[in-house]
C-alpha cells in the first residue's frame, strides 16, 4: 500500500481483504499467460481506490490526482474488468456474502423490478440517448431488478424514451438467466399486462403494488420502497447524478463498482461518511 495520505474514498484493510483474491488471481493468471501484464508495476488497491474515487467523487478520469497510478492505467484496468467479466463477478460474489450474512441463502427466490432517468452528458451518443415525456427528462434509463434486501439482480442501460414495460422484458429475461431460482416479484403500475405476461412465461408472477387512491405526495410502499432505496445508494455517487459514460456498458460497469462499495462497507460494518459534522452535545452543566 502506498504511504500516500489516504482520501476518504479509499478502501480499509477489511474491505481491501474482500477484494484483493479475485483480483490478485485474474493479475496472476494474466501475468502467467502474457497477456500484457508481464511486469505489473502498479497497486492493485491504488487502482481499486482510483475507481472509487473517480465514482464517488464524479470527476472526470483525466483529473485523477496525481498521487494515484497515471489515469489512463486506471482506465485500462477498469475497461479490462468490465469486458471479461471481473467487475460483474466481484459484485455478485459480495452480493452472496451479504445475503448469507443477513441470514438468506446467496441466491434469492424473488425480485423487484424498476426503472430509473437520468440525464445524460454530452459524451452520449446521441442514438443512445432518448426522451422520458413522463419524466420530462432526455437521457438514458436504469432498469435494475433487486432481491427483498435492495442487492442489484439484473441491469439493463436503454435510452430513457423506452417504456417500463418494455425494458422490464429485457431485466425479465436477465434475471431468469442468471437468477432461476426467482419465481415471484413486485413491480410499480407502469408495469403493464405485456410485461406481466412475459414473466409468466420465464416463470416469474409478477404482484403490481399501485399507490393508494386518495395518496397525495410521497408514501412508502410495501416491496417497492426496495428498489428506490438502491437507486439512492447510486446517487450518493456523484459519477451516477447523471450519465456521463459514452457507452452504456461503461454506465453499467459503475454502478456495479458503485454497489461493491456499498456491499463491501456492509460486509465489514462500516458506514459511508458523510460531508455533515457532528451536532455539538448539550451543555448540561449547572452555571458557574
Amino acid at each position: 500500500m502506498t504511504s500516500r495520505r489516504a482520501y476518504r474514498s479509499d478502501l480499509s484493510d477489511a474491505r481491501w481483504a474482500l477484494i484483493e483474491p479475485m483480483l490478485s488471481a485474474w493479475r496472476a493468471a494474466r501475468t502467467d499467460t502474457g497477456l500484457g501484464l508481464s511486469q505489473p508495476t502498479h497497486d492493485l488497491r491504488e487502482i481499486v481506490n482510483a475507481i472509487v474515487y473517480v465514482n464517488r467523487t464524479g470527476i472526470a478520469w483525466e483529473y485523477l490526482p496525481h498521487d494515484f497510478p497515471p489515469y489512463k492505467t486506471v482506465y485500462d484496468y477498469y475497461a479490462k474488468w468490465e469486458k471479461d467479466g471481473t467487475t460483474e463477478a466481484l459484485h455478485d460474489l459480495l452480493r452472496g456474502q451479504v445475503r448469507e450474512q443477513a441470514g438468506r441463502a446467496a441466491e434469492p427466490t424473488a425480485a423487484i423490478i424498476d426503472a430509473q432517468v437520468v440525464k445524460a452528458s454530452s459524451n452520449a451518443p446521441e442514438a443512445s440517448q432518448g426522451y422520458d415525456a413522463g419524466k420530462k427528462t432526455k437521457g438514458r434509463k436504469r432498469h435494475i431488478a433487486t432481491d427483498t434486501l435492495g442487492l442489484l439482480l439484473a441491469l439493463v442501460i436503454t435510452a430513457a424514451a423506452v417504456q417500463d414495460t418494455s425494458g422490464g422484458k429485457l431485466v425479465t429475461g436477465q434475471l431468469a438467466e442468471k437468477h432461476p431460482a426467482v419465481t415471484a416479484g413486485w413491480v410499480d403500475g407502469g408495469y403493464k399486462t405485456g410485461f406481466l405476461e412475459h414473466a409468466a412465461d420465464h416463470g416469474i408472477t409478477f404482484e403490481v403494488v399501485r399507490k393508494p387512491e386518495d395518496q397525495k405526495g410521497f408514501a412508502v410502499l410495501p416491496r417497492r420502497w426496495v428498489v428506490e432505496r438502491t437507486f439512492g445508494w447510486l446517487v450518493l455517487h456523484r459519477r451516477l447524478v447523471r450519465d456521463y459514460e459514452k457507452l452504456p456498458e461503461r454506465s453499467a460497469t459503475m454502478i456495479y463498482w458503485a454497489l461493491i462499495e456499498n456491499m463491501s462497507r456492509r460486509l465489514t460494518g462500516e458506514t459511508t461518511q458523510t460531508w455533515h459534522d457532528d451536532k455539538p452535545e448539550p451543555d448540561t452543566s449547572s452555571p458557574v
